[in-house]
């Protein structure tokens, strides 16, 4: 089964890794984005680990491909 990932889709993923700038997350089995800190809450983050951690469950919303296939995905999009 393949599926194909789509700009403007939500997706739930798994936290695969968290660092300063932002956290990955595993969309699709191999399929791996980035959510930017920046893109993670209306509210400024300081520090992701203390919000979130390895492994946690996260609806996201892919908002581009690049060009390498690289995901851009925002938890923040989905936030009321």
């Amino acid at each position: 089964m393949i599926a194909e990932i789509e700009i403007g889709r939500t997706y739930t993923g798994k936290v695969t890794a968290i660092a300063p700038f932002g956290l990955f997350v595993e969309i699709l089995p191999g399929k791996e984005g980035l959510c930017h800190i920046s893109e993670f809450s209306h509210e400024r983050v300081n520090n992701l680990h203390d919000l979130i951690k390895t492994g946690d469950i996260v609806n996201v919303k892919v908002l581009d491909i690049n060009e390498r296939g690289q995901l851009k995905l925002s938890r923040k999009a989905l936030l009321p």
